[in-house]
């Protein structure tokens, strides 16, 4: 694992020390003292916690309520455009709808 995917306070282990990320290049040693750490170093995490899913990342959402809400959009928008653009508007909303079918 390298430096750039452990979060700050995470701890690892490098070159047989335990360390705990300070940094986005730096980690402090359990002897003391702070420490770069190239890139390039393969470390061993050591006891990783759970990450912990932030929420509404997973949600899903109601078909209904996204076309309702994705209809009353176009039409607000049907009514700005002028009639030279409509088409335009009208080949993006059936790209929109083919896209979330």
């Amino acid at each position: 694992m390298k430096l750039q995917h452990l979060a700050i306070g995470d701890r690892f282990e490098y070159n047989g020390k335990v360390f705990v990320k300070t940094g986005p290049l730096t980690a402090s040693s359990d002897e003391g003292g702070q420490q770069i750490i190239p890139r390039y170093a393969v470390l061993k995490p050591i006891n990783p916690p759970p990450r912990e899913e932030k929420p509404g990342l997973r949600r899903r959402l109601d078909e209904k309520t996204v076309r309702a809400a994705f209809d009353d959009f176009y039409q607000a928008c049907s009514t700005l455009v002028d009639d030279s653009a409509l088409p335009a508007l009208v080949e993006a909303r059936d790209r929109f709808l083919d896209r979330i079918k």
